[in-house]
């Protein structure tokens, strides 16, 4: 389908049922909408803004959340004054999940900026319908484009949340002063497990305020707490803005959960009643699914390709789902513990057949640097320094892998410590040498405590050619140290060039790689 049939009525959409194209007439009467006299409470509202996600070059995601039971309609255009829109039918929203939906969008032109805006259609009264929610996104370029993304994660971790005081979630503002063609989240975007106060006093004797609803003043244990979770972010206006600009490449991580989880792992925490974390993480994925705008397969998971033409692909890594329970990580005969055999085969024959200029690998968990769970270990590292042992071993095959079949330029990208650093592995310093040398960038937090340095484990020779951390632990928004990443990828020489910047935007550290051919 080329781009110009799209918009003149090609557009496929789904929304979780049989969805369609409105005719001009269906769509007109929909969006006229006779309801100049009803008060707006008679009206379907939507609550909590637009978003757009897993944008490639024909597919995007179109996510929103009513007030109330209603159909989601969603016009795309190439303009921002919709003269050319065509309405598309997305589903019925339901109090099944939680009053979100989502509206599937097939058929896109590449390479374009494409404006959209939902509304909702009363089931009771099809002529009444919201005041329209506008967004905006741009499709992957097929041919060489330039590309700049921005990535990091941490949001509300660690009793810091919204503060009307602070300006409110700021960073979201700084991301998106750099216009962006997507935000790549690495995970942590609620901290389901981080109750907070309305008030908390700094060391200096400044005391911070907190937006706290009914959900943030315990740790999430139900469906409907997790669900509370989302919600409680998405009221910033600052995010609210930034999604309907940019769309988002979601992974999660543990604190969507909880801390450190584990797959089988039982509880021995006062604070939860369910000590099952099988049945937490359950209700914690379906919350996740329903507020995020990502486009799932059929078997639910979460890692997956995003292509965005010939210089880039994204690789989203589920390091979550499939991992080995925390211990000292000194197994000598352990085979996986992040990945898992299905999804390591799976990356390793997708980088193996990426034509991409750059292979981006988002990694929820960083590679080289050592992240306790008490005397246990959560990431790969254990900071011995020798030959891969535990979870090392999957990575050191993974990374054997991709020097074997050479796969050139690999990048990987991370957050999950909240501090910022450029990590170049070099075999020529490492303990397990077998790989060819590579780039981890370390981003956030967005909005939560900072802390860091970590130790860095020598096993894969990683050198810290730039770290920035926080002056004490669990430094406040207010203080600094909240960071994000942003990727610059030149359509004429490919070269990928990395800024690491503050909560004001501010670069403290640019480097550029070229590729190799």
């Amino acid at each position: 389908m080329d781009r110009r049939t799209v918009l003149r009525g090609g557009l496929a959409v789904s929304g979780g049922a049989a969805l369609g194209v409105l005719t001009g007439g269906q769509a007109g009467a929909a969006v006229r909408a006779g309801a100049p006299g009803l008060l707006r409470a008679d009206r379907p509202r939507l609550t909590h803004g637009v978003q757009a996600g897993d944008v490639t070059a024909r597919e995007a995601v179109v996510w929103a959340r009513a007030d109330r039971p209603s159909r989601m309609l969603v016009e795309l255009a190439r303009r921002p004054d919709f003269r050319d829109a065509r309405t598309v039918r997305g589903p019925v929203i339901t109090p099944d999940t939680d009053l979100t939906g989502k509206a599937f969008l097939n058929g896109l032109p590449a390479g374009e900026e494409l404006h959209y805006r939902v509304r909702l259609v009363d089931l009771d009264r099809r002529t009444v319908t919201s005041e329209p929610v506008e967004g905006r996104f741009r499709t992957a370029p097929r041919h060489r484009q330039d590309i700049r993304f921005v990535w990091s994660g941490d949001l509300a971790g660690q009793g810091w949340g919204i503060n009307p005081e602070f300006g409110g979630y700021r960073i979201f503002k700084a991301m998106g002063d750099v216009d962006p063609d997507f935000f790549l989240c690495s995970g942590d975007l609620v901290y389901s497990d981080g109750p907070m106060a309305e008030t908390v006093k700094l060391p200096d004797g400044r005391v911070w305020r907190n937006i706290v609803t009914a959900e943030k003043t315990k740790v999430a244990e139900s469906l409907a707490e997790y669900r509370g979770q989302f919600r409680y972010n998405l009221q910033d206006v600052n995010f609210q803005a930034f999604n309907a600009r940019v769309p988002m490449l979601y992974q999660w991580d543990d604190h969507e959960t909880l801390n450190n989880w584990y797959p089988g792992e039982i509880l021995d925490l006062p604070q939860y009643t369910e000590k099952r974390v099988d049945v937490l993480a359950a209700r914690a994925r379906r919350a996740m699914f329903e507020y995020t705008p990502v486009r799932t397969a059929r078997s639910g998971r979460l890692y997956r390709k995003i292509s965005y033409g010939p210089l880039l692909d994204v690789f989203m890594l589920d390091m979550r789902t499939y991992k080995s329970p925390n211990d000292d990580g000194r197994d000598p005969n352990q085979k996986d513990g992040l990945l898992g055999a299905e999804q390591t085969a799976w990356l390793k024959h997708e980088l193996r057949n990426s034509n991409a200029t750059w292979k981006v690998i988002a990694n929820d968990l960083p590679i080289g640097l050592v992240v306790p769970d008490g005397t246990a270990q959560e990431s790969s590292s254990q900071g011995d320094d020798g030959a891969p042992l535990g979870r090392e071993r999957e990575i050191a095959d993974l990374l054997s892998y991709i020097k074997k079949r050479r796969v050139r330029n690999t990048v990987w990208l991370t957050a999950d410590v909240h501090y910022t650093a450029a990590h170049y592995y070099d075999p020529s310093k490492a303990s397990f040498s077998d790989f060819t040398p590579f780039w981890e960038f370390v981003s956030g937090p967005l909005n939560a405590g900072a802390f860091g340095p970590n130790k860095l484990d020598n096993t894969f020779g990683p050198q810290a050619k730039f770290v920035q951390a926080a002056p004490h632990a669990n430094t406040s928004p207010l203080e600094g140290s909240q960071f994000f990443g942003e990727v610059e990828i030149d359509a004429h020489s490919a070269d990928l060039t990395v800024h690491l910047r503050d909560l004001t935007g501010k670069s403290l550290y640019t480097t550029t790689l070229n590729p190799e051919h």
